[in-house]
């Protein structure tokens, strides 16, 4: 009979019994999980892209001239992380302003830097889209799941105090199918964080090698040489 009683337990019992605040918890959890999933596959296909593309930095260099730099960054850099940069920096230095207008009283260099901080700007705001998210998930799906393991337990305890009889046979099965949100919960957060973790490494890296490759083109745009080459 126990035998019996215990294969009817389980994740199944537990949704048969559960009302609309439980089945609610679960469906928040599983849009948790069906977000975060798809940002922890579309960011790691990204990530890897550009970690790929960040060896033609280096190449970019050693172009004999910079529309063959640019076109040979453009054909490696296939997230357009890296080529923006040096594309508005060179149309930035071969800008000529309009007279009368605030460019005009600008010095070059100057123009050129803040062409290359808007797309320094513009690509961090891209590289953390979707980590809010992440980092979301990752704090609130496991009170998510304690949630609707606190509402399945104090139903469970209901029923079994309405029959008179208190037995731990009785109350042990309701009370191990309402954890099972805790586990739901933990497993839709696990994943998330430590995607967000990877993904804050990744994005750091990125963001020096991009600020290093604006430096280095500041230098040549305004100098003639590199930051590296200059004496």
């Amino acid at each position: 009979m126990g035998t019996a009683a215990n294969q009817g337990l389980g994740l199944a019992h537990y949704w048969a019994q559960g009302d609309a605040v439980s089945h609610a918890a679960a469906y928040v959890l599983l849009a948790m999980s069906i977000l975060s999933w798809f940002y922890i596959l579309s960011k790691t296909w990204s990530s890897w892209r550009i970690r790929r593309s960040a060896s033609a930095l280096e190449r970019f260099w050693q172009a004999p001239s910079l529309p063959d730099a640019i076109a040979g960054l453009r054909g490696a850099d296939r997230e357009h992380v890296y080529t923006p940069l040096a594309a508005q920096s060179v149309e930035a230095a071969n800008l000529k302003p309009q007279t009368g207008s605030l460019n005009a009283n600008t010095d070059p260099g100057e123009l050129i830097t803040r062409t290359l901080r808007q797309e320094i700007n513009r690509v961090s705001a891209r590289l953390e889209s979707g980590l809010t998210l992440l980092a979301s998930v990752g704090a609130t799906a496991p009170f998510v799941g304690l949630f609707g393991t606190v509402w399945g337990i104090y139903h469970a305890l209901i029923a079994v105090s309405a029959t008179g009889t208190v037995q731990i046979d009785k109350v042990a099965g309701p009370v191990g199918e309402a954890l099972i949100m805790t586990a739901l919960g933990l497993v839709v957060a696990i994943p998330a964080v430590l995607a967000y973790n990877a993904f804050v490494r990744v994005n750091r890296i990125t963001l020096a090698e991009l600020d290093a490759f604006a430096h280095d083109l500041h230098a040549y745009l305004t100098t003639g040489a590199r930051v590296g080459q200059r004496a």
